[in-house]
């Protein structure tokens, strides 16, 4: 198919950036426009869908397999085999796409790289659109990096040596404001997963791969229908065969697990398997159900471990629904930061990390994620003590797991309750992560764990909800407004302290605090945090 000219009415509004002509060309703000026109009022209307969801679940607190696609999860049926590239995934590493780590990702022994535009990446537009030329430029081999701190130079390894990236684009509620077609904003996830296909699919076929993506925040298999008409649309586009897309869906909304068989189905010929996101899930499983009640909340994040009744019931049913239709079942996050001066803290967390992978690797996993290189030898060795010279598991069929609807939100069958020291955490982290994403960050090690916006998400949810229930910790106090304000004003005090007047005027401090009390306090639930905060990101 012909590409047609750019729409005289395509707007870039922001500053020029280096090299930005080589990603924004005429041919490839063209084929955005046409997916603007062709799938963004079908965006729409399933984002109003997710409203009458959360409305209907408002009313009756409770969710169930979905009865009108019984036939699909009764049907004999399974995904398409799994191109050579991605049939071994055993480690997958996950990151933003700076140059650094754009490098150090690929170089890293992991089969899979996570090429992440969304919850690890701030949008800021250079962002955005460096984050595509460092990809080009890995495909072509012209990338390198030396740090100015440091000195230290970075160059690819071998091609037989790198991951093979996974990109990962924005969710769809998120707006892309610096590029407009017919008057108004292209969704995120269309910018991100345009630019990415039109410059590199064929790339990626004369190397031995193929455009491949993780699809995040997915609630409904009508959502992954349109992904799937979006990548047929592409394929067609560009003149490649109708397969070579492949997606993973991260399972990480609670509406999702009632669907996950119908969201293969939907993705069938393009489907590569699903994972289990942790973070994002309990945030979803807060917002959908905040007002259901005490037996619906949530303790402190931590105490949330994957052997949770209600966890271990999602974990097992992914795996055995990925198995029973030849679909890879990827694991969670291990997001421990090794420190390079606590040699305690670090032979603690690797044994940590080493159960969970272990475990995951023994429920049928066929892989799992790592936020550091440190921790890819880690994760190789419990997978590779399960499956030695196999590439997956997908022959364990795991037909002795049997979840229940009720199961998958049974969130009193854990025997924890929120706490003040996790209220005091939830401000710490929250504070810090949005302090660092308005300054454009959207990777940020804090207290050696390496956060992304899921965990602001889950800290300003579990804020919101426990004010709202009422709940009494463990030292008398009661989760109230005015107790958020006072640990929040303490915790901007305790920065300040830390990192002296000078730098904490240069950041965004204040600005954070603000947001995240906004954010945790109005009564007006706001869906996303990153919704009011792109507001205020600058770039």
């Amino acid at each position: 198919m012909s590409a047609p000219a750019p729409s005289p009415l395509a707007i870039v509004d922001a500053e020029p950036l280096p090299r930005q002509d080589e990603v924004l060309t005429d041919a490839a703000l063209a084929f955005v426009a046409e997916l603007h026109r062709n799938f963004t009022a079908r965006r729409d209307e399933l984002l109003t869908r997710r409203q009458d969801r959360r409305a209907e679940i408002a009313r009756t607190s409770t969710l169930d397999f979905r009865p009108e696609t019984a036939e699909i999860r009764a049907g004999d049926w399974k995904v398409a085999p799994a191109p050579a590239a991605l049939n071994d995934r055993r480690v997958e590493i996950t990151g933003p796409t700076d140059r650094k780590m754009t490098i150090n990702a690929l170089n890293s022994g992991a089969k899979v790289w996570l090429a992440d535009f969304e919850d690890a990446s701030a949008p800021t537009w250079e962002n955005v659109v460096l984050g595509q030329l460092n990809l080009i430029d890995a495909y072509e081999r012209r990338i390198d990096f030396t740090d100015p701190r440091s000195g230290k130079s970075y160059a690819l390894k071998d091609a037989d040596q790198l991951a093979t990236v996974v990109m990962r684009p924005r969710g769809w509620h998120l707006e892309e404001r610096h590029l407009q077609f017919d008057g108004r904003p292209v969704p995120g996830a269309l910018v991100d997963f345009g630019l990415y296909f039109f410059h590199n699919a064929q790339r990626l076929i004369d190397l031995g791969k193929g455009p491949y993506f993780y699809l995040p925040k997915t609630e409904s298999y009508l959502e992954a229908r349109l992904w799937n008409d979006i990548f047929v649309f592409a394929q067609d586009y560009v003149g490649i065969p109708q397969g070579t897309v492949r997606a993973t869906v991260l399972i990480e909304t609670i509406t999702a697990a009632y669907e996950m068989e119908e969201i293969l189905f939907e993705l069938k010929d393009h489907a590569a398997g699903l994972n289990a996101g942790r973070w994002d899930y309990l945030f979803s499983i807060v917002k959908n159900f905040r007002d259901g009640g005490a037996k619906f909340v949530l303790p402190d994040r931590n105490a949330v471990t994957m052997t949770a009744p209600f966890m271990r019931a999602y974990t097992e049913l992914l795996v055995r629904t990925c198995h029973k239709r030849g679909a890879h079942a990827i694991g969670g996050m291990a997001a421990f930061i090794p420190s390079r001066r606590d040699a305690a803290v670090n032979k603690v967390a690797f044994e940590k990390v080493k159960a969970d992978k272990d475990r995951e690797a023994g429920d049928g996993f066929d892989g799992s994620w790592v936020a550091h290189p440190d921790l890819v030898p880690i994760a190789m060795a419990s997978f590779d003590a399960v499956l030695g010279d196999k590439p997956n598991q997908k022959d364990r069929l795991r037909e002795d797991v049997s979840v229940a609807p009720g199961d998958l939100i049974a969130i009193d069958s854990l025997d924890a309750k929120p706490t003040y020291d996790g209220l005091v955490s939830a401000v710490q982290v929250g504070t810090r992560y949005i302090e660092a994403w308005l300054r454009g960050l959207g990777a940020v090690a804090i207290f050696n764990l390496m956060e992304d916006a899921a965990t602001a998400e889950i800290s300003r949810s579990q804020i919101w909800q426990w004010i709202n229930a009422g709940v009494v910790f463990e030292n008398g106090e009661k989760a109230t407004a005015d107790l958020a304000r006072k640990v929040a004003a303490e915790e901007l005090a305790a920065i300040r302290a830390e990192i002296g007047e000078e730098a904490f005027a240069a950041g965004k401090w204040q600005q954070a605090h603000d947001l995240l009390l906004k954010v945790s306090l109005d009564a007006d639930y706001a869906d996303f945090l990153t919704l009011p905060a792109y507001d205020q990101l600058v770039g």
